[in-house]
């Protein structure tokens, strides 16, 4: 019996916990004859996942990531259990782990934005969190037998941080729409409290996500709306966390008087097709991303996207988008004031054929197996 191990402990999170769930749910419908799969979760979420089938081991480990314990606790649980193959889906794992493993990293985006703005912390322990961070990453990457990325962009950033070298042990594997939100179904009842129409985001607002300056976008596209007595406001939705962030979102709203913004923090599947559905469109004015999950969701529901001019976005969407400079807030506003613009959306049975979980699920089986 051969024995691989997945890191889930950011099984309920947002962006890798969508990976881990989606991953999880179609290698339980894979045969996997000969293979036992130990899936390593917090303590807190060991009753809370449900996998039903007799090749899955469900291990608790009490060692939260970017800590000590994962690096002594963690590591300890591993060397155990004796694994043939380890998954690590994130760039925290224990560094002194030596045997067989893949690496998936999602973006490198830590690494290009180097402010210290997106972190809670003083500069000092901020520095020292990144400093670590490009340790354990680089680490990661040295001693993976073969590393997924969720695109070829993120593929070549690494290529350029750390060698070419690396080029043949890195496999791009597209990701998809969500298995939760294809089975959900629209909440109609949100209308009443919407006010439409509405562009909209969906995301978190770290400072890459480049929301504050969508804001002023906005702002600037409703000013010019009024100046030219267009009396048809366009409303704009935040769907995302309330945290730190967003809390300095409103402040700035706040400060500078933007009319016409709505929040929403606590948005699941059908309030997400809701907003899909409904929306004038997507935007997504980020400065950095490996792959953009909101946009193939929202092209799936059929809503035109409005989106920054990156080198991923450019990959996953082709000419299938609008797009403009994300740090010229003039051309943001300019694509806002002129939108609709003409771009075709892609077909969902096109989508689905590069775009899928299922997919992702089944290439990185291949992947476990070509080292086992």
């Amino acid at each position: 019996m051969k024995k691989i191990g997945i890191d889930a402990r950011l099984y309920f999170q947002t962006g890798v916990g969508t990976y881990l769930r989606n991953l999880l749910h179609y290698l339980r419908e894979t045969p996997l004859e000969g293979i036992q799969i130990f899936v390593y979760v917090l303590p807190g979420d060991v009753g809370r996942i449900k996998l039903a089938n007799q090749n899955f081991v469900i291990r608790s480990v009490d060692a939260p990531w970017h800590t000590v314990r994962e690096q002594t606790v963690f590591y300890q649980t591993l060397m155990h259990d004796q694994l043939d193959l380890m998954h690590f889906t994130y760039f925290s794992y224990p560094v002194f782990y030596k045997r067989p493993f893949i690496a998936t990293v999602h973006d490198v985006t830590p690494l290009l934005f180097k402010t210290g703005k997106a972190s809670t912390l003083n500069p000092v322990l901020f520095e020292i969190k990144h400093v670590a961070f490009k340790y354990v990453l680089s680490q990661q990457i040295n001693q993976a037998k073969l590393i997924i990325t969720p695109t070829r962009a993120v593929k070549h950033q690494l290529m350029e941080m750390y060698g070419h070298t690396i080029e043949n042990k890195i496999f791009p594997i597209y990701e998809g729409v969500s298995i939760d939100l294809m089975k959900a179904v629209e909440k109609a009842e949100l209308k009443k409290s919407l006010a439409e129409p509405y562009f909209l985001y969906v995301g978190n607002f770290y400072p890459h996500k480049n929301v504050d300056k969508l804001l002023e976008a906005f702002q600037l596209s409703s000013q010019s709306k009024r100046s030219q007595k267009i009396d048809d406001p366009i409303h704009l939705i935040l769907v995302g966390p309330d945290n730190m962030f967003a809390q300095k979102l409103k402040q700035k709203i706040k400060r500078e008087k933007i009319e016409n913004v709505q929040f929403d923090h606590n948005a699941g599947c059908e309030e997400l097709i809701y907003y899909y559905n409904h929306a004038k469109a997507l935007i997504n004015p980020s400065l950095s991303e490996g792959f953009g999950l909101p946009l193939i969701e929202a092209t799936y529901f059929g809503c035109p996207v409005i989106a920054s001019d990156i080198p991923v976005f450019k990959e996953v969407l082709g000419k299938n988008y609008s797009s403009f400079d994300p740090e010229n807030t003039q051309d943001i506003a300019r694509v806002l004031s002129n939108f609709p613009s003409g771009i075709g959306l892609q077909s969902k049975n096109s989508l689905m054929n590069t775009f899928s979980f299922e997919k992702m699920t089944s290439e990185t089986m291949r992947l476990y197996m070509s080292l086992i």
